[in-house]
């Protein structure tokens, strides 16, 4: 609808996906050292503001040109948002109850890609494209209003430049193994996301209809195995948790490659599942491992993960793109190769032999 409105061709439209996400990562960068200066809620309330102010105003853009340096600005602020949920947990939790509620975190986060394209296509069913930025000016707004009433100040002000809190993030002996690690888990699961729509509609022919019910599935899967490591987290170690859930992907991830012999629809979607609901058991525990190391300066922290794990998952998600030849053989490769070297990075960290 909006490349007709402007008369352009759809691939002008879907540029602004990749400035969204430049804009993003650059959010993130500035809003973890601003967190930690100024508090996690100025922050929030700064970034659901400015996202509202600049959704507002890609409604009654008149050019493409505006369409992109809006979409940036948008962006960016919500980046100033996003680092603040972790910042937060981290600063009221620890230990097992920090992996707890990181979970938490992370269910809701999988709750988003599941509604929000059907709040859009209600919208779009009844109303123009502009109404898409209306509902998000005003759903930030709800949101800060609620963050103001709320959320009370959790941060415990340590003086620090940003670039001496960055320093300490990417130089920390173990932590920075464990960011590489967290990046390297999910490029599986961006691989996955970006060839779903080749996987499912257009290898395997499911129509654009069931396409989402098998899209959500996996999702509805990953939230299950979340609640599950809620339970496990209470009889196990954390890091005996991830470096299961890291060896189940590696046997999956095998599964699927020797899938390719004989490609089946149910197969796949089976193996496919079971390898991303791993993420509900690494994801919260992860990031409580990580983070647990940066009690002064988490928002930096949060964001450091964040950015570094769209680059990474960005970058190895348009490798395996590029090498793509009309098989499943570019996406069961990338699935098998990230996680046999997220197993061997874990494995390292954890037996002191890296760094």
């Amino acid at each position: 609808m909006m490349a007709e409105g402007f008369g352009v061709g759809i691939e002008k439209i879907e540029l602004t996906l990749t400035l969204f996400m430049l804009g993003f990562a650059l959010g993130q960068l500035f809003g973890g050292p601003i967190s930690d200066n100024i508090g996690r809620k100025k922050t929030s309330l700064l970034g659901l503001i400015g996202f509202s102010f600049f959704s507002f105003m890609i409604m009654f853009s008149t050019s493409l040109f505006e369409i992109y340096i809006l979409r940036i600005a948008e962006a960016f602020f919500g980046g100033l948002i996003v680092v603040n949920a972790n910042a937060i947990a981290r600063d009221m939790f620890s230990g097992k109850e920090a992996a707890r509620v990181f979970t938490l975190i992370g269910m809701v986060r999988m709750i988003a890609p599941l509604i929000a394209p059907a709040i859009g296509a209600f919208i779009i069913h009844f109303y123009s494209w502009q109404y898409i930025f209306m509902f998000l000016g005003i759903y930030s707004l709800f949101i800060a209003f609620m963050v103001q009433i709320n959320i009370k100040e959790t941060l415990v002000y340590v003086k620090q430049s940003a670039m001496q809190s960055y320093i300490s993030v990417i130089t920390h002996h173990e932590a920075k193994w464990l960011i590489l690690l967290f990046g390297l888990v999910f490029s599986g699961a961006f691989i996955f996301i970006s060839k779903a729509a080749f996987v499912y509609i257009v290898y395997f022919g499911v129509s654009t209809d069931w396409f989402p019910l098998f899209f959500g599935a996996d999702m509805i899967f990953i939230m299950i195995m979340a609640k599950a490591n809620i339970k496990l987290i209470q009889k196990y170690k954390i890091i005996s948790i991830i470096k299961f859930g890291i060896f189940m992907q590696v046997l999956f991830s095998i599964a699927i490659l020797l899938s390719l012999i004989s490609p089946n629809l149910w197969v796949m979607f089976l193996l496919l599942t079971l390898y991303l609901g791993m993420l509900g058991i690494v994801a919260g525990n992860l990031t409580a491992l990580i983070l647990e190391h940066f009690p002064s300066n988490s928002g930096t922290a949060s964001a450091t993960l964040g950015v570094f794990n769209v680059t990474t998952g960005g970058l190895i998600s348009t490798t395996v793109t590029f090498f793509h030849d009309g098989t499943l053989n570019s996406v069961a490769i990338g699935i098998f190769v990230t996680t046999i070297l997220s197993y061997y990075l874990i494995y390292k960290i954890y037996t002191a032999q890296v760094g």
